[in-house]
């Protein structure tokens, strides 16, 4: 059983995946499971090439980072399941407790957190009810969202990047990302201070 599941290896679920893992050492995420499912073949990230992206060298290819970060993940935050190769077809439950399954296996999690792009090819059976048009795209890029109020879509789901609406630039992906984080860890530490009594999972 996870606590929070990241689905996406993108900039959006890596930058989650990184923030939740550097707070490690808070007593309200000690036992914490984390898993991210790091399958980025159809992030657009893998086509990109960075010029003038912040604190990132031009000429960087959008590739070499997505590898880059997970390496960091798993020097830095070798707690945090990497799950790869791995799509997720199906969601199934209510908060507190998810059924994820993939084209290989099936997973228990508390809370989701969805970070994939927002081609109209997504295709995940139980979130399709709040799919809709990207409200920041061009028509003609038949991009589409799920629905929010501000990255979350219902109790136990949360989406960030671009698949929250938001436009497709790195730091407006990283920073939906990590506001996701902010909003998992917010969670954990008021049901620590609500159920002191309780033992930490």
């Amino acid at each position: 059983m996870f606590d929070v599941l990241i689905l996406g290896g993108g900039v959006s679920g890596m930058s989650c995946s990184l923030v939740l893992g550097s707070a490690k050492n808070k007593s309200f995420v000690a036992n914490k499971k984390i898993g991210v499912f790091t399958h980025q073949k159809s992030s657009s990230l893998q086509d990109a090439l960075f010029n003038n992206a912040y604190g990132i060298p031009p000429g960087t290819l959008g590739a070499d980072l997505m590898k880059d970060s997970l390496t960091h993940l798993s020097e830095t935050y070798p707690h945090i399941v990497q799950i790869p190769n791995e799509k997720v077809l199906k969601i199934e439950g209510s908060y507190p407790e998810f059924t994820v399954t993939t084209n290989k296996t099936t997973y228990k999690t508390s809370i989701i957190a969805i970070g994939i792009g927002s081609a109209n090819t997504f295709a995940i059976e139980g979130l399709m009810e709040y799919v809709e048009p990207h409200q920041k795209s061009l028509p003609e890029k038949q991009r589409i969202q799920l629905k929010n109020n501000d990255h979350k879509v219902t109790d136990g789901i949360y989406v960030m990047g671009t698949l929250a609406g938001w436009r497709s630039q790195l730091a407006i992906a990283a920073g939906s990302g990590a506001a996701v984080a902010t909003d998992i860890l917010t969670l954990w530490n008021d049901g620590i201070q609500t159920h002191s009594h309780d033992s930490i999972r």
